[in-house]
């Protein structure tokens, strides 16, 4: 398997859908890259050279912020709004939904498995 930024790529896989492998690397991304690096997109990762590796390599370093410094710059982030307390820095805190979705139902996500309430108990009539 090739290295890349020390993230193992799929072989099998064409090199445009093996770079979406790595985190903050999409679909558009990955295309750019292989024409920048002169990159044919239908040849197999493990086809490629060490060249057009560290070529693409260098691509991603200077002109994109993928995996570990991509990671800290978005918990900073989320680190940065919990701590001015603003609303979406509130929600992060409490685990709900930060982009205004519906919390009656439907966000399960964020909020995890359903934690049951105990309902009340049926009072009888004493008349």
């Amino acid at each position: 398997m090739p290295r890349l930024l020390g993230v193992d790529i799929p072989n099998n896989r064409p090199i445009v859908i093996s770079l979406t492998y790595l985190y903050g690397v999409g679909p558009a991304v990955a295309r750019d890259l292989c024409r920048q690096a002169g990159v044919d997109m239908s040849l197999r990762a493990r086809e490629l050279g060490e060249n057009d590796l560290a070529k693409i390599a260098s691509l991603l370093d200077n002109n994109y912020v993928v995996e570990g410094q991509l990671r800290r710059q978005v918990n900073q982030n989320i680190a940065r709004l919990r701590e001015i307390g603003c609303y979406r820095g509130m929600r992060h805190r409490k685990g709900l939904p930060v982009r205004g979705q519906r919390t009656r139902t439907n966000a399960r996500t964020r909020k995890g498995p359903k934690k049951t309430v105990a309902g009340k108990k049926g009072v009888k009539d004493l008349r």
